[in-house]
Formats: C-alpha cells, sequence, structure tokens
C-alpha cells in the first residue's frame, strides 16, 4: 500500500465463514474510530463516548475539574484507565487518587464516587455492558 491512511472497514465475510479460536463465529468484525464517534454531553461538566460489543463496552470520559460523579454501584466490573488529568475515587470510605498511566480496578456491585481533580480525559472499560448508559436511564449522573 502507497501513501496514505488506509480506509478499509474490516468486516467478516457471511455468518459462520470465519473460524476463531476452533468456535464457528457468526459474529461481525468492527472498526470504531473514536473522531467518528459522537460526543454525548451527559451534564454539563462530563462528556463521553461510547463503544459497544456483546459483552463488553469501552468509553472515552471527558471530565471538567470539580465534576463530582455521585455513590453508585453496578453489575459491570470497572477499568479506569487515566490518560490525561486525575480522578480522586471514594470507595468504602477509602479516598483513592488515580493518576495519568494509572488503571484503577473496580468489581461488580462496589459503591464508588468519582471526583475530576482538574481536566481529565480517560477510558472506562465495562463487562458487561452499561445498558443504562445506552437506555439513559444512568439518572445518578443528575443527582
Amino acid at each position: 500500500m502507497s501513501g496514505g491512511r488506509a480506509h478499509h472497514r474490516h468486516e467478516a465475510g457471511r455468518p459462520g465463514d470465519d473460524i476463531i479460536g476452533g468456535h464457528m463465529s457468526t459474529q461481525t468484525v468492527r472498526l470504531h474510530r473514536w473522531d467518528e464517534i459522537a460526543l454525548e454531553k451527559v451534564t454539563e461538566m462530563l462528556s463521553r463516548k461510547l463503544v459497544t460489543g456483546e459483552r463488553e463496552m469501552i468509553a472515552q470520559i471527558y471530565l471538567k475539574r470539580g465534576c463530582l460523579v455521585p455513590m453508585h454501584s453496578h453489575e459491570s466490573e470497572q477499568m479506569t484507565y487515566i490518560l490525561q488529568g486525575a480522578l480522586r475515587f471514594l470507595i468504602g470510605g477509602e479516598e483513592i487518587t488515580v493518576r495519568e498511566g494509572e488503571v484503577l480496578h473496580i468489581p461488580s456491585w462496589v459503591e464508588h464516587q468519582a471526583e475530576a481533580l482538574e481536566d481529565t480525559f480517560e477510558l472506562d472499560v465495562f463487562s458487561p455492558i452499561r445498558q443504562d448508559w445506552l437506555d439513559h436511564t444512568d439518572e445518578y449522573f443528575h443527582r
């Protein structure tokens, strides 16, 4: 390939054509580009972009300094990876500050709250997916 960026979307052929790990796959492989995903403004202080699979989801989250994500819990396991900035979590009465380059793992149903200590850009990975985010029933953001 010469020159510019490749612009092809890799998708599997007909369902059942692919064998992945010795198993027939009926799933379609999809390439997602963050710059093509609309930014969802959840509150004045928090925006996000989502990519969802069948059993896991990844989110780009933008929090303005001072943004408070109220105490909540969910079935999903959560991995929070700070790309820029810092978040102070309150979990079980303990404060945990997560900074650039660090990852915090939060198990299922563990209550947690987060505050942006500065403007923060982070990635959250959830499994299973956060259906409340897809349905916009995540009212805890608006408490």
